[in-house]
């Protein structure tokens, strides 16, 4: 199989990229938002009390933002800072694929399983643009790990540390978390057949462990809720915190309820899968298809030899969140890990394949990938956002040299495909994390007014928005949110600062307002790319402004 130097080597490469990408501006809405949501509870000593801006918050429980926090109290409050946790978690979650698929195969599966779970597209991005699904991904397969190792080995630290671990997801992002675990337990026990492990005092234990993994989370939503009845939550008022993680939180996500709709396309999750789990798709899906067909054709009886976990868990899972009216392309993170663990063992038992007909189109298939992975770097760096720095094209010429010499070695295929597809990977997102993104965020205009809010020793608190708009990277690294007030207090103040559109901005004119300093900057919305702003010919059409101007 793969060499451990070569391994190591690789797994290096991964950690370096996503290190490089711990440094770059946090991306606005999510990331900012949560990142200040988790300052505000530093700076203010509140660890109970959840608000997004002036708003209390119900809609995602507190163990994601404690975690953050926590981070801050070590290490200061940066963005940086707010990244470790994740990146923590996704190391977790990578060991516990491992672990997972050595337990089901062998200790070559399990390297093969934390590789693929390192470089899937939706993983690398999740540690870059971090919102809750890192730290709820790597709970969630540790737990797995743990449950499905008690039910193999019936011992005692297995089952508590499954429960702890399922105890950390729930408090992370709720119900999603114990819907996956659970499905995945209860196929394998239907599978296996090992149901006498459920009845044992074992059980009772860890559902202590898991009760008291959950205390403070719902703790902090009786304090904040529970108590206090009066509050008018998303228009209703006896809202209790403990009863909404438990049972409304859910069907809340699959009615669109409170969150609102965003999707009714049945098979959004099964286009999406196409890029998230790149550059493995291909090798993932027709694992998943050869396994399933083997299982159909066996009648799902038992065979000590395979594992029907992955393959029942994806698609249980698939059909109940293909439901849900309100979808985003991170939600599939939670399963990322069980295609992780069957494309491994999909590609271990290519080197025992005799059909190297079937190899040799999946290896075609990642030179493809890695085709379009290379020419879509190179545009990157040399027409979308032109490279400045000599020391860049130093950079970017030794990383295609080496992966043109590993294109043209001649190994085992099943050593080809997974070293292409791991530098297909490494190319993407290291172009991504070191030159795509910083450039990007040039044209988020909060956090590059707060550059300016530092350039110019502006008071942080003497700036003010005049509408509920949010301005979570400005509201971040000026470390303070910015104060709200209205169009007609404005004349009332002296010496402020005001962060305007270019709409606002009109509002000032026609008010008759005066103003003695302006700074301007450009502002795009950076999650939602376009072809005419990746054009640098076009860029100009679709930007818009963001002003600070000071009534004095």
């Amino acid at each position: 199989m793969i060499s451990s130097t070569r391994y190591w080597f690789l797994i290096t490469l991964v950690v370096l990229v996503y290190v490089a990408g711990m440094f770059v501006t946090l991306f606005e809405n999510d990331s900012a938002q949560f990142a200040v949501m988790a300052m505000r509870m530093v700076q203010e000593n509140d660890f109970i009390n959840l608000f997004k801006g002036p708003e209390e918050y119900l809609d995602k429980p507190h163990m994601h933002y404690w975690l953050a926090a926590l981070s801050y109290k070590l290490f200061g409050i940066h963005d940086w800072a707010y990244r470790i946790p994740a990146i923590l978690a996704t190391l977790l979650g990578a060991y516990s694929c491992y672990g997972l698929a050595k337990l089901f195969y062998n200790k070559d599966v399990g390297k093969f399983a934390a590789l693929i779970f390192m470089t899937a597209q939706t993983i690398v991005l999740s540690n870059i643009d971090v919102r809750t699904d890192a730290v709820l991904t790597g709970f969630t397969i540790f737990s797995i790990w743990q449950l499905v190792a008690y039910v193999e080995k019936n011992k005692l630290w297995h089952i508590l540390l499954g429960a702890f671990g399922a105890g950390m997801a729930f408090s992370t992002k709720g119900q999603i978390a114990l819907l996956v675990i659970g499905i995945c337990l209860l196929c394998h026990l239907a599978y296996t057949r090992k149901w006498q492990v459920l009845f044992s005092y074992k059980v009772l234990l860890a559902l202590l462990v898991f009760a008291l993994t959950i205390a403070p989370m719902l703790y902090a939503y009786y304090q904040q809720f529970d108590l206090h009845p009066e509050k008018v939550i998303r228009g209703k008022n006896n809202r209790s915190g403990i009863f909404f993680i438990f049972w409304e939180q859910s069907f809340e996500r699959l009615s669109g309820e409170g969150v609102g709709k965003n999707s009714n396309d049945y098979f959004f999750f099964f286009h999406t899968f196409l890029w998230v789990f790149l550059p493995w798709t291909v090798l993932g899906l027709a694992a998943y298809w050869l396994r399933a067909k083997t299982f159909i054709k066996n009648d799902l009886n038992y065979r000590g030899d395979y594992q029907f976990m992955t393959v029942a868990g994806i698609a249980l899972i698939f059909f109940i969140i293909s439901f849900a009216q309100f979808k985003l392309p991170h939600y599939l993170n939670v399963i990322i890990p069980l295609f992780s663990i069957l494309t491994a063992s999909y590609v271990y038992s290519l080197h025992r394949q005799t059909n190297h007909k079937t190899i040799k189109i999946l290896l075609v298939v990642q030179y493809f990938i890695l085709s379009v992975v290379f020419i879509f770097s190179l545009l990157v760096c040399f027409h979308v956002f032109k490279f400045q720095n000599p020391a860049a094209y130093i950079i970017l010429i030794a990383t295609l040299l080496v992966i043109i010499y590993f294109c043209l070695k001649q190994e085992a295929y099943y050593l080809r495909i997974v070293t292409l597809s791991v530098y297909a990977s490494l190319l993407l997102n290291g172009v991504m994390n070191m030159h795509f993104y910083p450039e990007l965020l040039k044209y988020q205009a909060g956090s590059t007014m707060a550059q300016k809010v530092k350039e110019f020793d502006i008071p942080v608190d003497n700036i003010y928005k005049i509408s509920e708009r949010h301005t979570w990277a400005l509201d971040f690294y000026n470390k303070n949110p910015v104060n709200i007030t209205t169009m007609a207090n404005l004349p009332k103040m002296n010496d402020v600062w005001v962060y305007l559109s270019d709409e606002e901005l009109g509002k000032l004119r026609e008010a008759d307002l005066e103003w003695d300093k302006q700074i301007t900057v450009d502002n795009f919305r950076i999650t939602r790319l376009q072809l005419k702003f990746l054009e640098p010919s076009t860029r100009h059409k679709v930007l818009k402004k963001m002003h600070l101007v000071h009534i004095y």
